[in-house]
């Protein structure tokens, strides 16, 4: 039997690993973004919760975590599906590290960028999201796109939890065959060509922006 045979098997769980992927993602940019802007409050209050949440998800184990979604909350009488308890947990988790990104890259927005708006009369939500956002995402893309890379390699965990994601059919596939290097090695380059696939995108929407902000600005 041809190694190439084993790619239908094993692109059957794609589906699952991109799901993990994109559906962590959007939580994990809502995050990132309410947790890094938190993080800046002027409300002492507001800023401990966003730190708590930042630190919690960062100082722990994504795997226990991914456990404590599926395995301890239906003890204290919350049961969540093996697919939500995994795109809430790698949202969660690198949710918390781009908050960190959101704040670095707000803060290193020009401060003189501030004082212009104000003394154009805007507001404080005018000037975050007309002046200080545009700019800060293109800077934020670039280690957001290392973030996502990470997601998608955090998604193999979920064969933990029963779902029959990508690596769940490899590990399948080489129980039943026996073939160890042929089933591992197509394994390496399914999710190798899916991570470049996402790099090219966050570059190609990075240079957009780049494009869109310039343009705009020589107006």
């Amino acid at each position: 039997m041809s190694a190439f045979e084993f790619i239908p098997s094993l692109l059957s769980g794609l589906g699952v690993t991109l799901a993990l992927t994109f559906g962590g993602a959007a939580v994990a940019a809502t995050l990132a973004w309410i947790a890094g802007l938190a993080r800046m409050s002027h409300q002492g209050l507001v800023r401990v919760l966003a730190g708590i949440y930042i630190e919690t998800f960062r100082g722990t184990s994504a795997l226990v975590q991914l456990y404590w979604f599926f395995y301890a909350l239906p003890l204290l009488g919350i049961n969540l599906s093996a697919m939500v308890a995994g795109i809430l947990v790698l949202g969660l988790n690198i949710g918390a590290y781009g908050a960190e990104v959101v704040r670095g890259a707000v803060l290193s927005v020009d401060k003189g960028q501030y004082e212009a708006a104000t003394a154009l009369n805007m507001s404080a939500m005018q000037r975050l999201w007309i002046v200080i956002v545009p700019q800060a995402l293109i800077r934020m893309l670039p280690p957001a796109g290392n973030l996502l890379i990470e997601l998608l390699k955090s998604t193999a965990l979920v064969s933990l939890i029963t779902l029959s994601d990508l690596t769940f059919r490899g590990m399948l596939l080489r129980s039943e065959t026996l073939r160890t290097v042929e089933v591992f090695g197509l394994l390496l380059i399914i999710y190798f060509v899916v991570a470049q696939a996402l790099v090219c995108g966050l570059r190609a929407l990075e240079q957009r922006l780049a494009k869109a902000w310039h343009l705009e600005n020589i107006a």
